[in-house]
């Protein structure tokens, strides 16, 4: 956003420095060229005023193209009027900035009205017969510096709608590749792990179950090897969900966090949800890592803080999305620290992908605390 910023400035000065540039031309110009009647006058003042008036609105040709193109026109048309033999350098550079940004059809109308407009206002400035107005409007505002100026300004717009449209190529392609590398690789996780693991958990129940039967005293390590086979079921398929989560199908956003947190109420857990702010749309891949990290804390919760309670945030702000998971587990800030978990590693690549961060620590309080923060426009 930053970045944003000061690119915006330096082309505002840029701009400011070119339209102030034209408008000293233009005066320079003018006081060399204006007939020496007019030149102290009422009319010599209004000259020398649209000669300013024409450089320094070149200041707005990015933001206002159509509004400027009217001005500059307007501007040489009466200083023309007023006796003032200047080209009419700044329409030119009107007519290039509307015709980059796509007004074809008013540039051609405005310029054949500018070069109708030229000759009554040599007429109209001195003592000129018909042949002469033309030949001062002539040297005001050649036709050829005109098509000049409008194929510039409609050869760099084609170039840079090129461009964009090589770029949107390019990102669509590698959101193809993506896509379907995901894909790939949750398939050869399917036929490779899935059926392994659903062995592993069968044998191990069964064997449980035969043991209890008999009544014989079930040995510790094969309960670990149920509840390790019943875990690593649940991880895989909610692994392989991920994996083939499909950025352009319909998918779990911010309207489902009441579900994870009325789910987590069912296991015991008391858990609330907090929203802050105004509730406003969101980029989709804002909607889904806020839900992802929202459900990724709840089950790190649940399986391993020992926790009594817990408390989401949601808070929309104008341009971040805040995240907060709190609860009253065992983690405390001395406690040693450990190496993430692949779950806290993902939350915290999906924030940084979008240009946010992600901090998981214990609570001075006690228990465990996530914090996210992801930009909402950045990630557009």
């Amino acid at each position: 956003m930053r970045t944003g910023r000061r690119s915006g400035v330096r082309a505002a000065v840029g701009d400011w420095a070119i339209a102030v540039g034209m408008a000293a031309t233009l005066l320079v110009t003018g006081a060399s060229g204006v007939s020496g009647q007019h030149s102290a006058s009422g009319l010599g003042l209004l000259g020398y005023a649209l000669l300013a008036a024409g450089g320094l609105a070149l200041a707005a040709r990015r933001r206002a193209p159509v509004p400027v193109l009217a001005v500059t026109g307007l501007c040489a048309v009466g200083y023309q009027a007023a006796g003032f033999d200047v080209p009419a350098v700044a329409y030119l550079f009107a007519v290039y900035a509307a015709m980059r940004a796509g007004h074809r059809v008013v540039t051609v109308a405005a310029s054949v009205g500018v070069l109708a407009a030229l000759p009554l206002a040599a007429l109209a400035s001195g003592p000129y017969d018909t042949g002469e107005a033309f030949a001062q409007a002539r040297g005001a505002l050649e036709i050829a510096w005109l098509i000049a100026a409008g194929a510039a300004g409609e050869a760099l717009r084609q170039a840079e709608r090129r461009a964009d449209e090589a770029e949107r190529t390019r990102e669509e392609a590698a959101r193809h590749r993506a896509a379907e590398e995901r894909l790939h690789i949750a398939r050869e996780l399917h036929d490779s792990l899935t059926h392994q693991i659903s062995v592993i958990k069968v044998q191990a129940e069964v064997a449980v179950h035969l043991a209890r039967k008999r009544g014989e005293h079930v040995p510790e390590s094969l309960l670990a090897i149920q509840q390790a086979g019943g875990e690593a079921a649940r991880e895989l398929r909610a692994t392989l969900e991920a994996l083939r989560d499909d950025d352009k199908a319909p998918s779990h956003g911010l309207d489902h966090v009441p579900a994870l947190v009325e789910r987590a109420r069912t296991t015991g857990l008391d858990a609330t949800l907090t929203v802050e702010g105004r509730p406003h749309d969101v980029p989709a891949a804002v909607d889904r890592t806020a839900y992802r990290i929202v459900q990724e804390s709840l089950t790190n919760i649940a399986r391993h803080a020992a926790a009594a309670t817990a408390s989401v945030r949601i808070g929309y702000g104008p341009d971040v999305l805040a995240i907060r998971v709190d609860d009253d587990g065992r983690a405390t800030p001395g406690t040693a620290a450990q190496a993430p978990g692949v779950g806290l590693l993902g939350m915290r690549e999906r924030a940084t992908a979008l240009g946010g961060r992600l901090r998981a620590q214990p609570r001075s309080e006690g228990g465990f605390t996530v914090q996210a923060e992801i930009p909402v426009d950045r990630a557009s």
